[in-house]
């Protein structure tokens, strides 16, 4: 039996650097074979300036072939969560027997797609906007770098090496703790909860009520 393949999304503003430590160990090192998903198949812009095309449209995926979506970080969120075709999706992974591998700001896409009623999780996303935006389950935040709750595994961006990890092992690959090196330390539930301040967030409030009425 064939070993099943990687999904990786991506959308405007995504962060390669965040999942290349994750899909190099899968694709390089483990030899699975990875497509990318996307709504269209224009090319789309990396936060540094990458023009990435997809190799297939989200209504290509055939959840029999895979035990694994990726989604990257996003500089700027809101074109991907605007974006209906990228929720759609995420819905209709709800009640499939794969990991969804989210990090820094992409577990508002989980969140807006209602896959994290019932799951603890974290990431990197404002905290002024986490308690703003009413699909978020606030009771569910977990102030941590690295969240694994049954198939859903979300990170902190800066945690993207423990975040590589998690997902491998979660694929049933064994591998140890330092397989990245990093500085380790403790962090305390303040460190993690990340405040913009009320000037940045008047900013992303009005460009969030602009996209509301699109």
């Amino acid at each position: 039996m064939n070993e099943k393949k990687i999904a990786v999304m991506i959308y405007p503003f995504f962060s390669l650097q965040e999942i290349t430590c994750l899909t190099s160990a899968l694709t390089i090192w483990r030899g699975r074979k990875l497509d990318v998903f996307a709504a269209s198949k224009d090319p789309i812009r990396s936060e540094d300036g990458f023009s990435v095309t997809a190799d297939k449209l989200f209504s290509e995926f055939n959840a029999e072939e895979y035990d694994c979506v990726i989604l990257p970080g996003i500089l700027d969120p809101l074109p991907a969560l605007f974006e209906k075709g990228n929720i759609e999706f995420l819905r209709g992974l709800a009640d499939k027997d794969i990991i969804i591998a989210a990090i820094s700001s992409a577990p508002l896409l989980l969140a807006k797609a209602g896959l994290l009623e019932d799951r603890e999780f974290t990431s990197a996303v404002w905290d002024e906007i986490l308690q703003y935006l009413d699909f978020v389950p606030k009771d569910n935040i977990a102030r941590v770098p690295v969240c694994k709750d049954g198939n859903i595994i979300t990170a902190v961006g800066f945690a993207f090496r423990e975040f590589a990890v998690a997902v491998l092992r979660a694929l049933c690959m064994d591998c140890g703790d330092n397989i990245f090196p990093s500085a380790k330390k403790e962090y305390t539930a303040e460190e993690l909860t990340f405040k913009m301040g009320k000037k940045d967030f008047a900013e992303f409030f009005k460009e969030y009520r602009r996209y509301e009425t699109l």
